[in-house]
């Protein structure tokens, strides 16, 4: 009978923020959650569109040769970090109350071979009281046909410019709380998934 063991290595996550606007309320979130992980002693990457200045999708990574020659070294880089990632948080506010363009557009320059069995979890925000869960609706369906399927909480923050400062710090309990509860059950997925993947690998 195989032996079955369980890492207790820090999980590596993908933090990906979804906006590029000018004054963007996103930053702010991002910084929170970045702290809230960091925090846990696990290993995070931020993925900001607005920095690392992703461009119209026209060719994504995984159409390039298995070599990837020829793609741009930051994106094959930022390809390796979401391989090894063992979940993600998305955090995401939304544009005419869809999902910002600019979070799905730098998604889809990764293969969902590059997001299948792993957890997500979806952080939303707005100035205003609904917290950008509509926006939320929609992640949990993209995420679902990536193959990172979201955890059941939401975290939602409703008016994230008095919830949050500039730098990220917390106003209000509600933020720790909120944040530790969906982190909780990230965490969980992800190193139940990531054990099943070290020790059975991958449906084929």
């Amino acid at each position: 009978m195989a032996t079955y063991t369980a890492s207790t290595a820090p999980l590596k996550i993908v933090l990906f923020l979804g906006t590029v606007r000018e004054n963007r309320l996103g930053l702010r979130v991002a910084k929170f959650m970045l702290k809230q992980i960091e925090k846990s002693g696990h290993e995070v990457s931020f993925f900001d569109p607005l920095e690392m200045k992703f461009p119209m999708l026209e060719k994504p990574v995984f159409h390039y040769d298995k070599d990837r020659t020829g793609a741009p070294q930051w994106m094959v880089d930022a390809e390796k970090k979401v391989n090894e990632a063992d979940a993600f948080v998305v955090v995401s506010g939304e544009y005419n109350h869809c999902i910002p363009p600019a979070l799905s557009n730098m998604m889809d320059h990764f293969g969902n071979s590059s997001y299948m069995y792993k957890p997500s979890g979806i952080v939303c925000y707005s100035p205003g009281m609904y917290g950008g869960m509509r926006s939320a609706m929609q992640l949990r369906t993209m995420l679902g046909e990536l193959g990172c399927t979201p955890v059941s909480n939401i975290f939602g923050i409703p008016k994230a410019n008095q919830s949050l400062s500039e730098e990220g710090e917390a106003t209000n309990d509600h933020m720790v709380r909120g944040a530790d509860r969906i982190l909780a059950q990230v965490y969980w997925h992800a190193e139940a998934m990531r054990n099943q993947r070290d020790n059975f690998g991958l449906p084929k």
